[in-house]
């Protein structure tokens, strides 16, 4: 028998999460992020799933591009952070990829490349999260500069949001005007600025293309905000199962730094799950784990392959009962929470260990 912990991926419910971005942007192409091996739902299925209904795919490196390439998937693809090194750059044209340019050694790269053929390029404006991107005030000389290069087929516009995952920050409106502005200025035909928090919360980001990420995959950008409230289906189902019940004594203490004791006569349960399948180490005692399909509280410490839970509403479990970490029916947004992080770390983390079907 085979260890009992793995990710059941829904793609009904990733193709729903894809309806949903176009409901919220229904003029603008899609581009729809697989970075990260689409979170870690597995870059080629979503790919595929998704294909036949999105205007691009972006990743981070031409590492992850060619593994859709090799996989057959022939929409355009948008490597995030562009080339690293300037042998990439004929690569990159051969399979017809697209660049984001973001900083002057990329500049330097592209003019210095010898290419089979011109390349897409997205360049990218820094309009306030000062993390990539050129100053608005050098955008004009860096676009004209492209526009003049052979090596360059056409020119996009794109920034970041930084703060879009608050929708009472003001800072998306700033940014979106300083983008909208370079837009008009240089009658740029095509540009993008949404990432799923901007396509669900700030319409006049949208631009030409939108950039989904998180919310395909079924969990809510925003803060204080899971997905069912985003109208969003979660697509990752983290589960394993009870390998041992045994009855702890009153006192009694469970796990690493005997960090906690037991309040009375109590049924404890062990799931083979842990920090090294990417359940978070930092999740408290109390974090909600589904057993049978209702809410038991963990217990004791995080170890590196498995947990402990509290049992004593759930009296008749038995070994082998199936355990649910996150899932449709218990938000990851809400176990990030408990244990100081964000969605998108847990899902990224789960461990390779973990299968996926």
């Amino acid at each position: 028998m085979a260890r009992p912990t793995h990710a059941l991926i829904d793609i009904a419910a990733l193709q729903n999460n894809l309806q949903r971005v176009k409901s919220c942007a229904p003029t603008q192409r899609v581009m729809a992020v697989i970075k990260a091996n689409a979170y870690n739902h597995g870059a080629v299925k979503v790919a595929n799933a998704l294909e036949s209904n999105v205007d691009a795919f972006a990743v981070c490196c031409l590492e992850e591009a060619l593994e859709l390439r090799d996989a057959d998937i022939k929409k355009p693809i948008v490597l995030l952070e562009g080339a690293f090194h300037i042998d990439e750059l004929p690569v990159i044209a051969h399979h017809d990829l697209q660049i984001v340019i973001a900083m002057s050694k990329q500049l330097e790269q592209l003019v210095k490349a010898k290419l089979e053929k011109p390349i897409h390029i997205w360049l990218k404006v820094d309009t306030g999260m000062h993390r990539l991107g050129f100053s608005p005030n050098d955008i004009e000389q860096i676009y004209k500069f492209l526009k003049q290069n052979q090596q360059v087929e056409n020119i996009y516009l794109m920034s970041h949001l930084a703060c879009a995952d608050d929708r009472q920050d003001k800072m998306t409106e700033q940014q979106t005007e300083i983008f909208n502005q370079l837009v008009q200025s240089l009658n740029i035909e095509e540009s993008s600025l949404a990432n799923s928090a901007g396509i669900l919360g700030w319409p006049q980001t949208h631009a030409d293309w939108v950039r989904p990420g998180i919310m395909l995959y079924g969990a809510s950008p925003f803060v204080n905000s899971v997905a069912i409230d985003e109208g969003l289906q979660p697509v990752m189902q983290l589960q394993s199962a009870l390998i041992s019940v045994k009855r702890l004594r009153k006192g009694e203490a469970i796990g690493y730094g005997a960090a906690w004791h037991s309040p009375q006569n109590m049924p404890v349960g062990v799931v083979a799950i842990g920090y090294a399948d990417g359940y978070p180490r930092k999740a408290p005692s109390g974090t909600p784990v589904l057993v049978n399909g209702r809410r038991v509280p963990l217990i004791g410490r995080v170890s590196m392959d498995m947990i402990t839970v509290d049992l004593r509403t759930q009296p008749n479990a038995r070994i082998g009962d199936p355990v649910v970490l996150w899932g449709k029916s218990l938000p990851v947004e809400e176990i990030a929470s408990l244990a100081e992080t964000i969605a998108y770390e847990l899902l990224c983390n789960v461990g390779s260990r973990v299968e996926m079907f």
